[in-house]
């Protein structure tokens, strides 16, 4: 059956006397001219400060971070019924060089968690003005307690969103707006360093979004809910050694950094990969390692080869 994915992404466009050349994206906006720098540096700063975001308002991460470049987009969305947060890293590169400044990568970040954190992801109704501008508010009361200036918030959308509104995206000066009222809002309820209570608690006029806790699905395995139950989603990967005793391995979210587990005796080891749906596992072998590649939705176990005096790795069922 096909699946259909509705994305929430920002709809941008670079100003008139750069525009001629540039290439126009599924989203409507207009890909920032490629830099020679390369600031934004990988998927961990990003985590780091998505992170950094979450802890500001308090708010539990309920999506994954995965970096796909290529796409010159960042968006949020639900994928199999798990929600995500997609970047193309080159485009957010290329947006801080063009606007001078590391807050507007930062700003599309906190615009695509907004978009998780009002669950816009559960509706078909994919990107719509009111939704866009919520996402907008909410980035800009966040780069507030970030410590951002209201000119640094504002600085993504003033470089490169369209002027004229669409089907699915608000005009330029009503995204800016949005921005600088869920700045402002930020400012009223005091610096996050100082206060208590790190959300808005008032809606003045009915015309600044304000930031509520979200509300989980009730039913986590009903479309745009997330299984966190490895018993109940079988995308976690369940891994066994065939030991008498503990076992160390090596797993890595890129491939290039690993970290090492142990795995209990006769005990599963029960994990999902942080970037992507899929990571390597190293072990052991009698020239050095050997890399495997692993995949969520599957089980895994390392069996004792004793011909060929290593271990090997083998799926399990299908």
């Amino acid at each position: 059956m096909k699946k259909l994915v509705f994305l929430f992404c920002l709809s941008l466009s670079l100003s008139p006397f750069v525009i001629q050349a540039q290439r126009v994206t599924g989203c409507g906006f207009k890909v920032p001219p490629r830099s020679l720098r390369s600031n934004f540096a990988s998927v961990y700063e990003a985590k780091e400060i998505i992170n950094n975001m979450l802890n500001i308002i308090s708010w539990q991460e309920n999506f994954s971070v995965r970096e796909q470049n290529g796409i010159q987009n960042a968006y949020a969305t639900i994928i199999n019924r798990v929600r995500w947060i997609v970047y193309d890293n080159n485009f957010l590169e290329d947006l801080d060089a063009y606007t001078s400044t590391k807050w507007a990568s930062i700003s599309v970040l906190a615009h695509e968690i907004g978009h998780h954190y009002y669950n816009h992801v559960v509706s078909s109704s994919g990107s719509v003005p009111p939704k866009e501008i919520e996402a907008d508010a909410f980035s800009g009361y966040v780069l507030a307690k970030m410590g951002a200036t209201l000119q640094q918030s504002i600085a993504a959308m003033q470089a490169i969103a369209s002027d004229r509104a669409s089907s699915s995206h608000p005009a330029k000066n009503d995204r800016v707006a949005a921005i600088t009222r869920g700045w402002n809002e930020a400012q009223n309820t005091g610096n996050a360093s100082n206060s208590g209570n790190n959300r808005p608690t008032t809606n003045p006029g009915n015309t600044t979004p304000s930031i509520p806790q979200p509300t989980p699905p009730a039913n986590p395995s009903a479309p745009g809910g997330m299984q966190t139950d490895p018993n109940s989603d079988p995308s976690w990967i369940w891994l066994t050694v065939q030991s008498n005793k503990d076992e160390a391995v090596s797993l890595s979210d890129d491939g290039k950094n690993f970290q090492q587990v142990q795995v209990k005796a006769g005990q599963p080891f029960v994990f999902k990969f942080e970037i992507y749906n899929y990571g390597w596992l190293r072990l052991r072998y009698f020239n050095g390692y050997r890399t495997y590649k692993l995949s969520h939705g599957k089980d895994y176990s390392i069996l004792w080869n004793r011909r060929a005096g290593n271990w090997v790795l083998v799926e399990i069922g299908n």
